[in-house]
């Protein structure tokens, strides 16, 4: 019997016990952890925010206190005010032009939806299709204008909860943000002290040393991806713009939104620009092809390794297994968090490597390791 109690099948019984018991209760008693669930969510939309302008502004206000010789909160407060003159800007002139497009789209989709039935009556031998089976999946289809209205207005009507709640949302992420933001861009550096104090005193430098470098990580990454977005949406506006596609202004924005995801983003942006062009005019829609082929080879070659350089140093392969694993866990939402998610664990787990075998050297040989620090 005592052997048995040190074998490792009586440990790993013992271990699948618990964790069946801890899943069995949490399954029985999820009403109290029901007041945390809505914590979590009512806090990780604006937190999310926070973060992400943290880490892009955060260098600004570094080069400003550091460089420049302000002090930390006078640099803090020059940045909230470009960051609300940037949303004045725009807010004030790029909004009402995609919401003007937006609008003008809903109204044109009718249209687009005759093209796409006439060009498919025209190549029907080509595709082996039956000109009544288009008819009447054309008249079935019903997307007029006065149709799509009454399904907003119905959506909105019906909705009218979700629409009260959505707005309520809105509301807090704007109080909560700005506050979060700047108490982030002010006191970081002490929390970082107060986190590195709260370490055993052996292990508070490699602690600090982790932190710098998860910041460092994710700090590259997000500016980085901002500029590289920015580009991508300036560049592809102004080539759309050169041959005369419609919505310039709303596809560029939208290819430099969905260039966020690796690889996959730059078609997702093209997709609507096809839709719309294709069956009008092939021509126009080939050549906006090449203009996002053109925008995404500067991008490649030019923009993203002088910007974002080797900050992450993770493999195209593993780029594209994340991306299938995390937008099956967690949607879009997944596919855009889940490269720098995966790089800032990467980073922890090679540097306590590291640490671990520091320190194992150490152990091997105390008295060169001292000869060596002094």
């Amino acid at each position: 019997m005592g052997k048995f109690k040190e074998s490792k099948l009586f440990f790993w019984s013992v271990e699948l016990l618990v964790l069946f018991t801890l899943v069995l209760v949490a399954s029985h008693t999820l009403f109290v952890f029901k007041p945390l669930q809505v914590m979590i969510q009512t806090l990780f939309a604006p937190f999310l925010i926070s973060f992400f302008l943290f880490y892009l502004l955060k260098p600004l206000v570094e080069y400003i206190h550091k460089k420049l010789k302000w002090k930390r909160t006078t640099a803090v407060l020059i940045v909230f005010l470009l960051l609300i003159l940037s949303v004045v800007v725009i807010v004030g002139t790029i909004i009402p032009g995609l919401i003007s497009q937006i609008t003008e789209l809903i109204k044109n989709i009718p249209g687009f939806l005759q093209d796409l039935g006439k060009w498919l009556e025209e190549n029907s031998t080509k595709f082996m299709i039956n000109k009544e089976e288009i008819e009447t999946f054309m008249a079935s289809t019903d997307m007029s204008i006065s149709s799509i209205s009454k399904n907003i207005l119905t959506s909105i009507s019906t909705g009218a909860l979700s629409f009260i709640g959505n707005i309520v949302n809105v509301l807090v992420v704007a109080f909560t943000v700005p506050m979060v933001l700047f108490y982030l861009l002010k006191d970081s550096g002490k929390m970082v002290q107060k986190v590195t104090k709260a370490m055993p005193l052996d292990h508070q430098e490699e602690v600090a040393g982790l932190i710098k470098k998860m910041n460092q990580t994710i700090s590259s990454y997000i500016s980085g991806q901002a500029i590289e977005c920015l580009f991508v949406a300036i560049g592809t506006f102004i080539g759309y713009l050169i041959i005369g596609v419609d919505y310039a202004l709303l596809f560029g924005f939208l290819a430099g939104a969905t260039n966020i995801i690796p690889y996959i983003g730059p078609y997702i942006g093209l997709a609507p620009v096809i839709f719309v062009t294709a069956f009008d005019s092939p021509l126009t829609a080939l050549l906006a092809c090449v203009v996002v082929l053109v925008v995404q080879q500067v991008d490649s070659n030019l923009v993203y390794p002088n910007i974002m350089g080797k900050s992450l140093d993770v493999h195209p392969l593993t780029i594209f297994v994340i991306l299938l694993v995390a937008g099956n866990l967690a949607g879009l939402l997944g596919m855009i968090l889940g490269v720098p998610v995966y790089a800032v664990t990467k980073v922890i787990i090679m540097y306590i490597l590291d640490i671990r075998q520091l320190n194992k050297q150490k152990q091997e040989f105390p008295t060169e390791m001292k000869e060596e620090k002094k």
